[in-house]
């Protein structure tokens, strides 16, 4: 069974986006293409055992097994060896991804507090948007007593679109809440 947000993305958005920017071959409209979760975790280089509980919890909310990130250098101001772990991050492509984007716009970002929508300012300028989450117990999955420390993370959408205004369309087409 496909995820809601891929059966919508085919049957509404590829004809929306072809009437707004008149696209005379169907594969020329933008989709998406991978979705990148990115917990950063600065206290594990005093707490190395703070990895662990993050790699669970972004196993629970993508499906899928996190790889941990190391550093590429040392930086004696914040206490940096070379290749310790920092950080964890997940790449979901697929049913994953449509599965996850519909959690994050209809479940989790309803959930953030004084929620006005997400800031139009995260395109890259190649077509891809990242958002910062500040907490990641919104997602429902993740179980509220079970967290040792609320840590925010980065959600990058990576789209096939040329341009921010392709892919901005594309994405609120998908039913993205952006700030007025």
């Amino acid at each position: 069974m496909a995820a809601r947000m891929a059966t919508k993305y085919k049957t509404e958005v590829i004809a929306a986006l072809t009437k707004e920017f008149g696209f005379d071959n169907p594969m020329r409209v933008p989709r998406l293409q991978k979705i990148v979760i990115n917990f950063g975790i600065g206290e594990a280089t005093q707490n190395p055992k703070v990895v662990d509980k993050a790699v669970e919890q972004l196993t629970m909310l993508s499906g899928q097994k996190p790889i941990v990130t190391k550093s590429r250098k040392a930086i004696a101001n914040f206490k940096l060896r070379e290749n310790q772990a920092i950080g964890v991050k997940v790449t979901l492509r697929r049913d994953r991804m449509w599965e996850f984007l519909d959690r994050l716009i209809s479940i989790a970002l309803p959930r953030v507090r004084d929620f006005r929508g997400v800031s139009p300012k995260g395109f890259d300028g190649r077509g891809n948007f990242t958002m910062g989450l500040r907490e990641q117990i919104i997602f429902p999955e993740i179980n509220y007593e079970q967290v040792d420390k609320v840590r925010g993370m980065n959600v990058t959408l990576v789209t096939s679109a040329v341009n921010d205004a392709e892919s901005k369309s594309l994405l609120l087409a998908l039913g993205m809440p952006f700030r007025k």
